[in-house]
């Protein structure tokens, strides 16, 4: 298993309950949810960190508020963070609520920039 497919099916369920036209795509050994033909947020395994990470695309004025909690990491895969992109641990989508927040965070920034 590539990613944590509970995690993806939580996620998939969301989408569906909030009647948002996606669709997932297994993408860099991941899944990212597309939303607009644009990717809005994924699950991605961390070699670093060890385990499946939940990734929002939140933009950079929300990134700058949000990378200081404890949950969160700069989004690196590639030795560089990503602009806009930011990584959260386990620890900060365990409850169906955080995983919301993080979920509406990336959904709303795609629909300003896309929708």
């Amino acid at each position: 298993m590539a990613y944590d497919e509970y995690l993806g099916e939580r996620i998939d369920r969301w989408f569906q309950q909030q009647n948002v036209e996606y669709f997932p795509k297994k993408m860099m050994g991941g899944l990212v949810f597309m939303v607009n033909n644009k990717m809005c947020c994924g699950i991605h395994i961390d070699k670093k960190y060890g385990d499946s990470l939940l990734m929002a695309k939140i933009g950079e004025d929300q990134y700058v508020l949000e990378i200081e909690k404890e949950e969160t990491l700069p989004m690196d895969f590639t030795g560089r963070p990503m602009k806009g992109f930011i990584y959260i641990i386990p620890d900060g989508f365990d409850m169906d609520e955080q995983l919301e927040y993080w979920l509406e965070k990336a959904l709303e920034y795609n629909i300003k920039l896309y929708g």
